[in-house]
């Protein structure tokens, strides 16, 4: 159990867990600040983010979550630097992104996609490691690591499609591990899988983060999601989308889906954020 503790935590920067810190702009691993996104319509311009400034610390878990339409997938495709803002700017550390930087990875919601077919699943895990001047034997170690990490070491020779949906974003997960990054953006990963799936990989990224250490954002449109695997959830809502509120959840580091959210902390979160929703679907109309 050790040996495996000690090789899962090399598939990150971090290397260490511990309890995440409160946002302080002093010991950030993400900025934004003042971000504010403007595409063209026909009526002209239109805002759909305005001034919207937070920050990440480092080993902490963040949900974004909001009602539909507010950005949230907009203000990830700027986290991740597939996408510049219109005003403001995104920093991971001191270091403006203006492109995909290589210390974050990003898991979307459609695995399907992100998944080359033609290639078996340890393909599709080295993939982003080729060209990265890394020794063939260390791109196979970090492959099977990242593959044990999430319990499918016995289908490295399969092709994705050969694998169910949940499996796919199991794979998907384990090549962000396996590329090493210190941040792990996450767009709705669970959307798309039922819903005894769903918990297994809420479970799994959450182990998988306390493990490691390593710093996770992620977007969902699923309350108790939020509050179950979130150390603070930020509201998105208003048109253009702005912070709303954000919500620190004091549910301590080792979660459970019955125990956990049986609890009245976990019930009065949940009712603090469908509160935040509600009101901030009021806002955006």
């Amino acid at each position: 159990m050790a040996k495996d503790r000690e090789q899962l935590q090399t598939l990150t920067n971090v290397g260490q867990g511990g309890n995440p810190q409160k946002s302080d702009s002093r010991d950030f691993v993400l900025r934004v600040d003042g971000l504010g996104i403007t595409f063209p319509s026909d009526q002209g311009e239109k805002e759909v983010i305005h001034n919207l400034s937070f920050t990440v610390s480092r080993s902490e878990f963040v949900c974004i979550v909001g009602p539909s339409g507010t950005g949230k997938t907009t203000l990830i495709r700027c986290i991740s630097g597939l996408m510049r803002p219109t005003v403001g700017s995104v920093h991971l550390h001191d270091k403006l992104i203006s492109e995909p930087p290589e210390s974050l990875a990003l898991v979307s919601q459609d695995y399907s996609r992100s998944l080359m077919p033609w290639l078996r699943v340890e393909d599709n895990i080295l993939l982003p490691l080729r060209g990265k001047h890394i020794a063939k034997s260390e791109m196979r170690e970090r492959a099977e690591v990242a593959l044990a990490a999430v319990g499918l070491s016995a289908v490295s020779k399969a092709y994705p499609w050969q694998l169910s949906g949940g499996m796919q974003q199991r794979v998907s997960i384990a090549r962000s591990l396996a590329y090493r990054p210190e941040v792990l953006v996450m767009d709705e990963p669970f959307a798309s899988v039922d819903a005894q799936t769903r918990s297994e990989l809420e479970d799994l990224v959450l182990s998988l983060q306390r493990t490691t250490g390593i710093t996770v954002v992620l977007v969902t449109h699923d309350v108790e999601e939020s509050v179950y695997l979130a150390d603070r959830v930020i509201v998105l809502g208003g048109s253009p989308a702005q912070i709303q509120r954000e919500i620190p959840i004091d549910l301590g580091r080792d979660r459970d889906q019955i125990e956990t959210k049986s609890r009245p902390e976990f019930i009065a979160h949940r009712v603090e954020v469908l509160e935040s929703i509600s009101a901030a679907r009021g806002a955006s109309k």
